[in-house]
């Protein structure tokens, strides 16, 4: 869907600050909503794709003026409140808990399974590899040219590379499709293929002369030309 976290291409932002010696958290918190993403995602609570459609979904200026984690807070509590997971009126409850003592911390319960779980998605990360029975439809060098596609719904082709022409750089595996996968209507695994484009082909004669930009983009996202 188009919207506040389709930032990439656009203009007057102005720059990416860095943070010299910027620790892997700001606050306490943050931890604890890392380890939640895990827990939902290792538990097969909520897919990737789910996780990000919910960021997606965030009202605007929420997004823009929040931080990191409480993006991932945010499509968290809406992915397992849509589920029926939790419940309005216990996630009001927990709130209202823990407004009154600050400090209190939640009961602590041990599964040794689930962590291991964790801890795997950690270290190795969580692929979404699949096997398909059919060849990938283009090779490299290929010619395309991109979908004009704005969905409602969720998508990993972004506005500014929506129409362009490009080249194919490279085949990849088949990998679930996030469009389908974000609203629960099946894997539908196909191949993915890093496209090159000339950067005047995204943004015109003002853009050098010598750029190149490489997006990775599901077969369904292109045309053969």
């Amino acid at each position: 869907m188009n919207g506040a976290h389709d930032l990439g291409g656009m203009q007057g932002l102005g720059r990416v600050e860095r943070e010299d010696g910027e620790p892997v958290f700001h606050a306490p918190w943050e931890k604890t909503v890392f380890g939640l993403l895990f827990g939902t995602v290792g538990s097969g609570l909520v897919n990737l794709d789910e996780f990000r459609h919910g960021i997606e979904r965030m009202n605007p200026v929420h997004y823009l003026a929040s931080r990191y984690y409480e993006h991932w807070l945010c499509t968290i509590e809406r992915n397992l409140l849509e589920k029926g997971i939790i419940g309005e009126a216990d996630l009001e409850a927990r709130i209202r808990r823990f407004r009154g003592r600050p400090g209190a911390r939640p009961k602590r319960t041990k599964n040794p399974q689930l962590a291991e779980r964790m801890l795997g998605l950690i270290r190795s990360g969580g692929s979404t590899r699949m096997p398909v029975d059919r060849p990938p439809r283009f090779k490299v060098g290929d010619r395309v040219l991109t979908r004009n596609i704005h969905p409602t719904g969720h998508t990993r082709l972004p506005r500014y590379a929506r129409a362009k022409h490009g080249q194919i750089a490279r085949v990849y595996d088949a990998f679930v499709f996030p469009d389908t996968s974000a609203h629960q209507r099946g894997p539908n695994p196909q191949h993915v293929y890093s496209v090159r484009f000339d950067g005047r082909e995204l943004w015109g004669r003002e853009a050098a002369p010598n750029a190149s930009v490489y997006v990775d983009l599901w077969e369904d996202y292109l045309e053969a030309v």
